[in-house]
């Protein structure tokens, strides 16, 4: 039996955007949704359960941000859904609000699809390994702490005063939790140990 196409929702304001994104991933093999808000996303998200989701930022209804911190607001069970976002905002402030909220990548409009294609497979296959990545992982308190705000999109120096340490010390367990979960980034150190159950975000 072949794999049923992954799922992937697009959410994207401008019906020309939408349709030309559709277009080029059917052409890949995915299963493509679109939404044209931020609530209708929403929606989309809850009934289809997508293995991915393409957002973009300034929407009217509901903004890709405020619809990620939604779903982060309803986790654990989307923590381990890739979501990338797609802007024309290319400044640092925004990129850095997507990436603390929980966002998995960043592509900037125009869109160079060959680079957006090689970031959904990334996110894809990476999904599905940590399917299989052992549960036997041992994280110390304090390891499970501060993974637990990093999943709620705290900052290192958040954390600490959070928590009562400072930011160096935050960034060193992040550093030994993210090894011992052979993660390539924070984010992704917090989305296996919530998938793994280790936390609960």
């Amino acid at each position: 039996m072949p794999e049923p196409p992954k799922k992937i929702l697009c959410i994207e304001d401008d019906r020309e955007t939408a349709a030309l994104i559709a277009e080029e991933l059917v052409d890949r093999g995915y299963d493509v949704t679109i939404a044209h808000d931020g609530s209708e996303g929403l929606s989309a998200i809850l009934s289809i359960m997508p293995d991915l989701v393409l957002s973009d930022i300034s929407m009217p209804a509901m903004s890709g941000f405020e619809l990620l911190e939604r779903l982060v607001a309803l986790a654990p069970r989307f923590s381990n859904m890739p979501f990338i976002f797609l802007t024309a905002l290319t400044d640092r402030d925004n990129e850095l609000k997507g990436r603390q909220l929980g966002a998995d990548d960043y592509v900037t409009k125009p869109i160079d699809f060959d680079m957006l294609a090689a970031i959904i497979s990334g996110r894809l296959a990476g999904i599905a390994r940590t399917g299989l990545w052992p549960k036997t992982v041992a994280l110390n308190t304090r390891e499970v702490e501060v993974l637990t705000w990093v999943a709620r999109g705290k900052t290192s120096t958040e954390i600490a005063q959070i928590i009562g340490l400072t930011k160096r010390t935050v960034d060193f367990h992040i550093d030994n939790a993210r090894e011992k979960l052979g993660a390539a980034t924070r984010t992704e150190a917090a989305i296996k140990a919530a998938t793994g159950r280790l936390i609960e975000p």
